[in-house]
């Protein structure tokens, strides 16, 4: 137990040192969630996906997402990633929401990870962002609703267009993603 108390993980971001707090439950069944979703599709795929490794970007960015997919075998070293990964998800804590949206996200627009996706689990919803033209768009935002729920007798064309149950991962057309999945207790 002392061993574990005196374990810290750091991230360095433009040269500045995090501590990082460590994950809640919810936290971490939703990273596994999504883990087990996307472990399961990529095999016998060139890419893989990880938890909590850390990536070196270069000597003043050093991170650890919540979750990547690296498809280029060669960033993947003994120690974790060396380059830039693929894909990057952020699941939200309040000691690390700022970050997340904010610095974390700046260092992965700068690095060019082409799709960065942010987690909320008390607003249960996913924010996909594209790399296009060096810059992130949101391509969407994805909210876990029980289809009972959804009243599309009394919506709008817009409104109901603004549904979005599943997602998909731009790097895979053949992905299929329900939010229900991701956030399943």
């Amino acid at each position: 137990m002392e061993a574990l108390a005196d374990y810290t993980k750091i991230e360095i971001i433009s040269g500045v040192e995090y501590n990082m707090s460590p994950a809640n439950t919810k936290h971490i069944t939703i990273q596994g969630n999504l883990f087990n979703i996307i472990r399961n599709f990529l095999k016998g795929k060139q890419c893989r996906v990880f938890t909590e490794i850390g990536v070196d970007f270069d000597e003043d960015n050093y991170l650890v997402p919540d979750l990547v997919i690296v498809c280029d075998r060669n960033k993947i070293t003994p120690k974790g990633i060396s380059g830039t990964p693929d894909f990057v998800v952020e699941v939200l804590s309040t000691s690390s929401k700022k970050k997340d949206r904010a610095l974390k996200k700046d260092i992965y627009e700068k690095f060019g990870v082409k799709e960065y996706w942010i987690i909320d689990p008390k607003a249960e919803s996913i924010e996909a962002y594209i790399l296009r033209n060096g810059k992130y768009e949101l391509d969407g935002v994805y909210h876990n609703m029980d289809e009972s729920e959804i009243d599309l007798k009394h919506m709008n064309e817009s409104e109901k267009a603004e549904i979005k149950l599943s997602l998909k991962i731009s790097l895979y057309d053949d992905l299929d993603i329900q939010t229900k999945d991701i956030f399943e207790e």
